[in-house]
């Protein structure tokens, strides 16, 4: 029986799945991380991804980005394969851990994937300055990672990912390991980002007040087989103060996300 398809509004998705299956071998047999996952994102959606650990939410990040092949149906951005669109530079892609060079200045972190793409040194110099003024970092190009907070760090992260100039921007719980009141303000600032570069944003993770407060679109998953459970629109406007956390209509989106939540894990 074909998966039940999860559409967009957009006529022509940016990123596709499509009956989407993914199982790793392992010594102890087969590991079945995603099954029949199918969806489409549209042009600058923020589409958020929660679910228990090992629900395949990264697995299927990862499939988009060319990181994980899946081992049935498709998966598409842009277009493209996966493998094309990272050749093509499509996205720009924020890992958990800031993953930044030590030895190298914030600046200089930023730079290198523009070095090694053979761009000129005065269009990295363009870039840099306006990447670090999107995530409100400038004048702290010539610091080193370590002299930088957990959470500039990860901005500085965020602004190599956006140096790609690409319209995607795919996101594994960056903010993860802050602490609350850091998080609340990067939500903030990531939020006031998406609308000033009308980027198309998927997002991993585990928290369902970050999940609701960001997305037009919250997808639920279940635990392995990882399978899309919910697809929720968010009836929340554009603009989101953090106070918006305490209306009925953010309580009652989280409480649809929670009760997905459980539905998924009593069917296993």
């Amino acid at each position: 029986m074909p998966a039940e398809h999860h559409g967009s509004v957009s006529a022509e998705p940016v990123i596709s799945a499509q009956n989407l299956d993914l199982t790793f071998q392992t010594n102890d047999g087969p590991v079945h991380a995603l099954k029949g996952v199918s969806l489409d994102i549209g042009k600058g959606d923020f589409v958020s991804f929660i679910g228990p650990s090992g629900c395949g939410k990264t697995t299927f990040l990862r499939c988009m980005a060319d990181l994980e092949q899946p081992t049935g149906g498709t998966v598409t951005v842009n277009g493209m394969t996966p493998e094309e669109a990272r050749r093509s530079r499509a996205y720009g892609y924020v890992f958990q851990a800031a993953g930044l060079y030590p030895w190298r200045t914030i600046g200089g972190n930023i730079r290198l994937p523009l070095e090694i793409m053979g761009i000129s040194k005065a269009e990295q110099d363009a870039r840099v300055a306006r990447v670090l003024d999107l995530v409100e970092l400038s004048g702290f190009e010539k610091k080193f990672p370590w002299q930088l907070s957990g959470g500039m760090q990860q901005r500085a992260s965020i602004a190599r990912a956006l140096g790609f100039d690409a319209d995607i921007l795919l996101m594994d719980e960056p903010f993860g390991a802050l602490d609350e009141i850091v998080r609340d303000h990067l939500n903030e600032q990531l939020l006031k980002l998406w609308d000033r570069t009308g980027k198309t944003i998927a997002f991993v993770t585990h928290s369902i007040p970050e999940a609701v407060y960001l997305s037009t679109r919250i997808v639920v998953m279940s635990p392995r087989p990882g399978r899309i459970t919910d697809v929720i629109d968010s009836p929340l406007p554009r603009e989101r103060p953090l106070d918006i956390r305490e209306t009925p209509e953010f309580l009652e989106v989280a409480h649809r996300v929670r009760e997905g939540l459980r539905a998924g894990h009593g069917d296993v």
